[in-house]
């Protein structure tokens, strides 16, 4: 018979009945940690301190700054203008005049809104169905040698100042307007809105085309953007139907990009309602409500600002800040109409990616 070790000799020597707790390492077996299975220590700590916690909190900051300043001109405009509204003796929402220097000021943002939304409503009018062509040709029939030349000089006029534009419109612009204004009296003075004895030219019709030009690249770029990011297979599957190619924009492009044509729109309108200079060289600056668009006449909230700021006394100011806070709140509230299509537009994509 063979001699076997004995259970002591292996455990001495670290054989198969060793318990690595404790042979050979002088570890008691209570202090001993299973080392992690698979391999590899723990992750290193997460620096208290790094380029992603400060890029964090600077864009955190940023967009904090926005709402701060918002807030900033909101509370700027109120202080002023709530003195100027006590002084009123008129009703400040439904008074059309604007006297505010008087001894007893009289003013009223009555007029001055109702031509700001007029003017702006008549070059959405006219302005985005000529946009929406120009974005389905840039975007479905134009080849791309003459897409991208053209659409870069569409945009080339969001670049062009406002007051180039007033300039144009008074001294070059206005003749046309004029004579276009006295056919339409001639033969369609029936229709209220092209009726009266004149003088024409000055007129809202004259204001509503300049801004509608001015209005016309924002909705083209935003819309030809929308139009282009269909998806291929939808157009594809219309066209493999036996779809024309109006039948495919109408049912597959137009639907899709419903959201974002809607949110164009509204960005446009923005800055319809804030433009300045060119309303001021082009409106006939009357204070009154009519739906005449042809006779001189019209005015606005951005437009009277500027007429009018240099003569005012410390009521007038009040009252032409008072009035701003009209139309920030107008622009605040259509922006934000804008902000909420444009989320619409992106779970709509998203949901169809």
């Amino acid at each position: 018979m063979g001699d076997y070790p004995s259970r002591s000799t292996n455990a001495t020597a670290g054989g198969p009945g060793t318990d690595p707790r404790s042979a050979g390492t002088g570890v008691s077996p209570r202090s001993y940690k299973q080392p992690p299975i698979g391999g590899g220590g723990a992750l290193p700590k997460k620096a208290r301190f790094s380029m992603e916690t400060g890029f964090r909190g600077v864009s955190t900051a940023a967009g904090a700054m926005v709402l701060v300043i918002i807030v900033a001109i909101a509370v700027f405009l109120i202080s002023k203008a709530v003195p100027a509204i006590q002084a009123d003796t008129e009703n400040f929402l439904t008074f059309k005049q604007w006297f505010p220097n008087d001894s007893e000021p009289k003013f009223g943002i009555a007029a001055l809104a109702f031509g700001t939304v007029l003017t702006s409503i008549i070059a959405l009018i006219v302005a985005v169905p000529i946009a929406l062509g120009i974005a389905l040709f840039l975007s479905h029939y134009a080849p791309k040698r003459l897409a991208n030349p053209l659409g870069f000089t569409i945009d080339l006029l969001a670049a062009v100042p406002s007051v180039v534009f007033g300039l144009w419109g008074r001294d070059v612009f206005l003749e046309p307007v004029r004579d276009f204004s006295v056919w339409l009296n001639t033969y369609f003075s029936w229709i209220p809105i092209f009726g009266g004895d004149g003088p024409f030219g000055r007129s809202v019709l004259l204001g509503s085309l300049v801004l509608a030009i001015m209005v016309l690249p924002i909705v083209t770029s935003l819309s030809r953007e929308v139009f282009q990011q269909t998806p291929a297979m939808n157009e594809e599957a219309a066209l493999a139907l036996g779809a024309t190619k109006w039948e495919m924009i109408r049912t597959s492009v137009l639907p899709y990009g419903k959201p974002g044509v809607i949110a164009a729109v509204m960005l446009g309108l923005g800055r319809a309602l804030g433009e300045t200079i060119a309303l001021a060289l082009t409106l006939g600056t009357v204070f009154n409500i009519s739906f005449n668009v042809i006779e001189n006449g019209g005015n606005s909230i951005a437009a009277n600002i500027a007429n009018t700021f240099g003569e005012a006394n410390a009521t007038g100011r009040g009252a032409l800040i008072a009035s701003g806070l009209v139309l920030f709140a107008i622009t605040l509230v259509v922006n934000m109409a804008a902000r909420a299509i444009i989320y619409r537009r992106r779970e709509f994509r998203d949901s169809a990616a």
